[in-house]
């Protein structure tokens, strides 16, 4: 059996989650959480399961913009004074997920403590995480995109673990990720698969020479 995912290091002392307060939902999978637009004072964080993020804009459809796991907080930019939804969340399998009000976060965040400290370190991350997905849309192949997404996906820095499983994704939802096409996605995932960088074994498994495509340039 491959390795189990990695959680974020910033949210190691959570556990359950349980120290964050608030109330545990259950969702079926593809049960909308909230959609875009929508009101925004709570954020959410996945105890069991995974979310998947997507954004629409006048100019262009929905289109994937995340996908998020066990140990991933999601709604945010609340914190940040944004009274509205930028993305619609779907669940994207049977998913146990504890909202927090945006009120209670707060302050939480105010009385630098472990936890405060844990939150901060978090959103740093995720902003950075943010970041440099963007630059990866702008200076990468599409196939260096599509394997940094997966190594993302799976939580595997340098020092994790030689492979970790992930659910299976639709390409199609992969290729809304990378920026690119369905039939490319196709392409580039029988491609690693051939070259032992990744495998298919009921759930997806990512291995650590995944790496390998980021060097290729």
């Amino acid at each position: 059996m491959s390795g189990t995912r990695k959680r974020n290091a910033h949210l190691d002392g959570f556990s359950s989650g349980a120290s964050l307060g608030g109330k545990v939902s259950h969702y079926r999978d593809k049960e909308n959480i909230y959609k875009q637009g929508t009101p925004a004072y709570t954020l959410f964080y996945i105890q069991e399961g995974g979310v998947q993020l997507s954004t629409r804009t006048k100019q262009h459809p929905s289109s994937v913009t995340a996908i998020l796991g066990v140990g991933d907080f999601f709604g945010e930019l609340c914190l940040a004074g944004y009274p509205l939804r930028v993305s619609t969340a779907v669940a994207l399998a049977a998913s146990s997920i504890r909202t927090i009000k945006k009120k209670k976060m707060l302050q939480m965040l105010r009385k630098k403590n472990k936890t405060s400290n844990s939150l901060v370190g978090y959103l740093l991350s995720s902003v950075k995480n943010y970041q440099d997905h963007v630059a990866d849309l702008l200076t990468s192949s599409a196939e260096q995109r599509l394997a940094r997404v997966l190594l993302r996906l799976a939580h595997l820095d340098k020092k994790g673990p030689e492979v970790v499983e992930i659910p299976v994704l639709s390409h199609q939802v992969l290729a809304e990720m990378v920026g690119t096409t369905r039939p490319r996605v196709n392409m580039f995932m029988n491609r690693f698969r051939k070259k032992g960088f990744i495998d298919y074994d009921g759930g997806l498994e990512v291995r650590q020479s995944l790496r390998k495509v980021l060097r290729s340039r």
